[in-house]
């Protein structure tokens, strides 16, 4: 096994973190494997930075002046741990705790496996029972989704596996692999940014790993919870980017007609929750989006190294488990069939 020759870098986006915040430093100085924290401050207004600057002086503080969200507060410290020529970074939530040997196992795990350009962990809940995830996966309807969210943890998933992206609350990049396919995109400000740049590893011939071993507890939505209209908003906006950013061409219209009725679904879905304005402002920006990224999805298209039927077999043959509506849906559509054939 190959020894890292830096510490690796872990970067803490921050936004009004508050007592998480210092929760969170706490469990990664006592890391059994000793990281080099950086804290991003989101231009919070509680002194959450001021405190953790004031309680932690080891710790590197980067300030923002405004929110840019997920992908403009990890972005730095991702750029931070290429200046330090750390090998490995790892972003973890404001709101997440991490087991003393979280890091030590996703290191091992990416010291013997060096095709792997990330890893997950098992993220699971604060009440440490139900599970928040073990890393994203993306259906042939275009719509991703944490593995196993809200299940019980019985040890249904606690094997080494390959999945398709690992989840932002907690993982592990190699910087070799950032370095050569990119950072966060900034533009998904939040959701879904992480599944993108996985799918742009994968896309370059990097793979993705889940270390089960390795744990996390995250307060999942403490940030976004208290802001209406947030996940409907940026949902609406990142879902179609990520899919056009990504696909190969033959593939993408294989996949749009499933992922544009759902979407249709969601977006009648969020008037009737009093979030059409929201979901409205995402469509909107979903296009304009499109049209100003066609520039880095040619290039990222020919940076491809996977062929389409390669990217078909990453994808799971299937609905997401929580889609009950177009489970409902597609069962009243071959039952119909069925009765016309």
């Amino acid at each position: 096994m190959r020894k890292s020759t830096q510490k690796p870098v872990v970067v803490i986006p921050n936004l009004n973190g508050g007592e998480a915040l210092l929760a969170a430093i706490e469990s990664l100085e006592k890391q059994t494997l000793k990281p080099h924290i950086i804290v991003v401050d989101n231009a919070s207004t509680d002194g959450s930075g001021q405190k953790a600057q004031a309680k932690h002086p080891e710790v590197e503080l980067i300030w923002h002046k405004r929110n840019k969200g997920y992908a403009g507060g990890v972005n730095p410290g991702f750029k931070r741990a290429i200046e330090l020529e750390a090998d490995y970074v790892a972003p973890f939530n404001d709101d997440a705790v991490a087991d003393k040997d979280w890091l030590r196992h996703l290191v091992a795990f990416m010291e013997n496996n060096p095709e792997y350009g990330s890893v997950s962990c098992k993220v699971l809940k604060d009440d440490g029972k139900h599970i928040d995830s073990t890393g994203d996966f993306l259906t042939i309807w275009g719509l991703p989704y944490p593995r196993g969210r809200d299940e019980v943890d019985e040890g249904q998933y606690d094997n080494l596996t390959e999945i398709f992206a690992a989840s932002g609350a907690a993982s592990l990049y190699r910087v070799e692999t950032l370095k050569q396919v990119g950072l966060l995109d900034e533009a998904f400000f939040a959701y879904y940014e992480d599944v993108d740049l996985g799918f742009r590893m994968q896309n370059q011939g990097w793979k993705v790993g889940f270390v089960p071993e390795a744990k996390v507890y995250h307060a999942i939505g403490m940030t976004s919870g208290r802001m209406k209209g947030f996940t409907t908003y940026h949902a609406a906006k990142n879902q179609p980017l990520l899919l056009w950013k990504n696909l190969p061409f033959s593939l993408l219209f294989r996949v749009l007609p499933r992922f544009y009725l759902a979407y249709s679904l969601a977006f009648a879905r969020a008037f009737t929750r009093g979030h059409g304005w929201y979901a409205s402002k995402g469509l909107i920006m979903s296009v304009v989006l499109l049209f100003w990224k066609l520039p880095e999805i040619a290039l990222l298209d020919m940076r491809r190294t996977l062929k389409a039927r390669e990217v078909r077999a990453l994808l799971v043959n299937d609905l997401p488990p929580n889609a009950k509506a177009l489970r409902a849906l597609r069962k009243k559509w071959w039952k119909l069939r069925r009765k016309t054939v």
